[in-house]
């Protein structure tokens, strides 16, 4: 199934589809919207054959909806004998509002989008730019994102978490998988049980990492101030920083660190300064 929707700006694409892959380009200038649906067996067909494909205008906003209904039972004998389940392919403006729900398809995001919301069980997510917000609801999927310009709230089970920068304020619960986060310009809050954080750098606001048997590793951006506040049961604590009792000094921003741990070990590193810093001061550290 093709459709093809002709479009003056950025829409706000809704896609539906408990099993298979999802694929979504943004791409800019582009003045029409497109989707196909592929079936690779019989019953797919039938779902494809059902599916609901249109645009709805709504306070003058474009509504581009995509709905393919769920088969009756999970069980599906074309994915035993060979490539089974749908595929959703689609081409939208730049800057469009990205909204998922699914089973365990997984779904990629290529380009620039506006806000993008996932749910999803067992499927991937992986997306490059974010324009607004990014949000993802997953049991075991692993969530990737390469920048997200609004805030990230991520809450997966045994899925890893990598978000390479995140402009906006960050949450991220997650149980056993592992939470790699390249830089952060504002507040992060990460809890873990088991799965390993590591904060590659850290410049301003509130950082709250906490994990029962994960490792914490944070690095803070030179330039930055910081209070520290670590804390483990059994693990071990080391930290790269100067230390001083005294209240941090200087012009730059503050960063307000706080890790705890039962076993897991916490370590503090020092990050390189942005590209384009605007003070020259040196990190200091209180530690309580």
């Amino acid at each position: 199934m093709e459709r093809t929707f002709d479009v003056s700006g950025p829409v706000e694409l809704e896609v539906r589809l408990a099993a298979g892959e999802i694929e979504i380009e943004t791409v800019a200038g582009l003045t029409r919207a497109e989707i196909e649906l592929t079936a690779y067996d019989e019953e797919s067909q039938q779902l494809v054959d059902k599916a609901q494909v249109e645009l709805r205008e709504q306070s003058g906003r474009s509504q581009l909806i995509v709905d393919v209904p769920q088969r009756r039972s999970g069980f599906n004998l074309g994915m035993l004998l060979g490539r089974g389940g749908i595929t959703c392919q689609a081409r939208v403006p730049e800057s469009s509002g990205i909204s998922v729900r699914s089973k365990s398809a997984d779904v990629s995001v290529r380009g620039t989008a506006g806000a993008v919301s996932v749910q999803t069980a067992s499927g991937d997510v992986s997306v490059q730019d974010v324009g607004g917000s990014f949000s993802v609801k997953s049991a075991s999927g692993d969530v990737f994102a390469r920048e997200v310009s609004g805030n990230a709230s991520v809450q997966t089970a045994s899925g890893d978490v990598q978000i390479d920068t995140v402009r906006g304020g960050l949450n991220v619960q997650a149980v056993s998988g592992d939470v790699t986060i390249g830089a952060a310009d504002s507040d992060v809050s990460v809890n873990t049980v088991s799965g390993d954080q590591s904060h590659g750098a850290v410049q301003r606001g509130r950082v709250s990492a906490h994990s029962v048997s994960g490792d914490v590793r944070s690095g803070v951006r030179r330039g930055s101030k910081v209070f520290l506040d670590c804390n483990t049961v059994s693990g071990d604590t080391s930290s790269e920083l100067e230390l001083t009792p005294d209240a941090p000094g200087g012009d730059g921003p503050l960063v307000e660190l706080r890790a705890k741990t039962v076993s897991g070990d916490i370590r503090i590193v020092r990050a390189p300064a942005p590209a384009a810093a605007a003070f020259t001061s040196g990190a200091q550290e209180v530690h309580t």
